[in-house]
């Protein structure tokens, strides 16, 4: 994984990167940053594809290891 991918992230995307990190469905994701859940999902397939990632729990490491989230955020 290569930190510089994070930077192709926009800040939406990787406030939703968080929220699904961090365990969220896109219901959950849609209703806190106020967004349709189409919407969620749209940012999911972009993330998906500019980190060529398709886990979630791949997208979490990717997350920890780029600073989005920290493991004290994970409960």
């Amino acid at each position: 994984m290569q930190q510089e991918n994070s930077e192709e992230l926009s800040e939406r995307e990787r406030e939703v990167l968080q929220k699904i990190a961090l365990g969220k469905t896109n219901k959950e994701v849609a209703n806190e940053l106020f967004i349709s859940t189409h919407t969620v999902i749209s940012h999911r397939k972009n993330i998906t594809r500019k980190l060529g990632i398709k886990t979630v729990s791949g997208l979490t490491v990717y997350a920890i290891l780029n600073q989005i989230i920290s493991m004290e955020d994970i409960s």
